[in-house]
Parts: C-alpha cells; sequence; structure tokens
C-alpha cells in the first residue's frame, strides 16, 4: 500500500470575508453570502466530519485520532461579518470553525498594513467562541513573515498571541500565516512562540501526513462553485499535501526577502 493511500485527503477550507460589496483589495477572497451558504450546505451533505484544527493539531501531536473523513473550516482576519451573520451561518448548521484574527487590524487605535475594510472589533472576540469558533493567531500587522528580521518576526508572533488571550483569558496555541508566506525560520519560531500549529494556504488538501507547521489549506475566491467544494469534499480537485517547495516558490522568496531588505515589511497578500 502506498503512502498516499494511508493518507486520505483532508480539506482544508479558508475563507476571509463574507459579504456582497468587499473593498476591491479584498474583493477576489470574498464570497457572497448566499454562496456561502450553499458552500456550507455541501459541506454538511457532505458526510465529513467537521473539526476545529485544534483537532488536526492533536492528531499530529499523536494526543488523539482524527474522526473519519474530517473536513475543517478557517477564516482568516477578523472581518466584520464574522461575529455576525458568518457565525450565525456556522452555529446553524453545526460547524465548528477556526478564526484567525489580525490584531492590529481588530484592535481600536492598532496599527496594520491590511488596507481599509470593515472589520469587528477586539471586544467581539469572545463572541466567537460562544458561537462555538475556536480563535488563533493572525500577526499584529499581517506583514510576510517570511521576510521579517527576527525581532521583528518574535514580536508578530508573540504581541497578537498575547492579545488575543488577555480578551479572551486562556492560552491561544493556533496560527494562521498570512497569506500563507512562511519557512522553515518561521516554523520554527511559531514554535518556539507557544503555538502547536499553523496553517498555510498551498492551495492543496491536507492530509493525515500533513506538516503541523504548515497545515494546507484551499483558499475560497469569488469564483469557487459548488461544484468545487463537493470535488474537496470527495478528496479531488487539488494537489495533496505535504510536499516539498517547488523552486519558483523559493525564489519567489528570495525575491520578497531583497524587495523587504530595501522597503521594510510589505503586507502578506
Amino acid at each position: 500500500m502506498s503512502d498516499r493511500a494511508a493518507a486520505p485527503p483532508i480539506p482544508v477550507l479558508l475563507y476571509h470575508a463574507v459579504m456582497d460589496d468587499p473593498p476591491d483589495w479584498i474583493a477576489e477572497f470574498t464570497v457572497r453570502p448566499r454562496d456561502f451558504a450553499a458552500q456550507l450546505d455541501a459541506v454538511a451533505a457532505s458526510g465529513r466530519t467537521p473539526v476545529p484544527v485544534s483537532a488536526l493539531a492533536d492528531h499530529f501531536a499523536g494526543r488523539a485520532p482524527l474522526p473519519p473523513r474530517p473536513v475543517a473550516l478557517t477564516f482568516d482576519d477578523g472581518f466584520a461579518d464574522l461575529p455576525g451573520p458568518t457565525a450565525e451561518a456556522l452555529a446553524d448548521r453545526g460547524l465548528p470553525a477556526t478564526a484567525y484574527l489580525t490584531t492590529g487590524a481588530i484592535t481600536p487605535g492598532g496599527h496594520s498594513l491590511l488596507p481599509p475594510a470593515p472589520m469587528m472589533t477586539l471586544d467581539q472576540v469572545p463572541l466567537l467562541e460562544q458561537c462555538g469558533m475556536e480563535v488563533g493567531g493572525h500577526t499584529v500587522t499581517h506583514p510576510q513573515l517570511d521576510t521579517l528580521s527576527a525581532g521583528a518576526l518574535r514580536h508578530e508572533l508573540a504581541e497578537s498571541k498575547k492579545t488575543l488571550e488577555d480578551v479572551l483569558g486562556h492560552e491561544v496555541t493556533h496560527l494562521a500565516y498570512p497569506h500563507g508566506y512562511n519557512s522553515p525560520a518561521v516554523r520554527r519560531a511559531a514554535r518556539r512562540a507557544g503555538y502547536t500549529s499553523a496553517v498555510a494556504v498551498r492551495h492543496a488538501l491536507s492530509s493525515d501526513t500533513d506538516e503541523p507547521y504548515r497545515i494546507a489549506r484551499l483558499i475560497l475566491r469569488r469564483s469557487h462553485t459548488v461544484a468545487d467544494v463537493e470535488a474537496w469534499m470527495s478528496g479531488a480537485g487539488a494537489r495533496v499535501a505535504p510536499y516539498p517547495d517547488s523552486l519558483p516558490t523559493v525564489g519567489w522568496r528570495l525575491f520578497r526577502r531583497a524587495r523587504a531588505a530595501v522597503r521594510g515589511p510589505v503586507f502578506a497578500g
């Protein structure tokens, strides 16, 4: 039996905003509410078992097995719809999810590299847990983490974690890399900062042998249809992680590092 046969694909979906009229900069990664509802219905009808990312982390760490045919739903940044209609749509279907929040963008008077958009606020973070969502960190300012100095990287990882822990009153141990940008050094820093898992993007299906500090996700674009979601639920329609970085990916990282050395931190998006 092949290794791939022993590692069935696990869809981990990545959403951003769910709204009809998003700002232009996030429009490509925004799903209309009616499309979102249809996609959630497809997930619910797929026969998969919805789990939060913490369940994947527990599996990778050998603490608990995964249920048969799991699926995970994740949300990045912390747009204004999240603690309202989006959380309600998930709760109505009994679907757990994991929300990764950019603390500088949701803190009144805070600073982030995200362009202007309707965002939730820090005092709404506990509402997410009340709706059955778990909360993870997504840095302070949303930079390209693999281009930062060691000190700036530590700050982004530690300060966002602390801010969320202060408002929730418990430890926050899950991380999402902004736009998926990471490297071996970033993954080591995430572990040292106290995170037990980290999700990337990779535009791929995850698996039960995926890497716990760059769990693959499938990013939802405005153009994706219910048929795309149904294909992913069947374990088809995308590459399956883990797999090594391609030469173009490594080359793009080196280019971005050189650019950041001249221009300073750059928005990951």
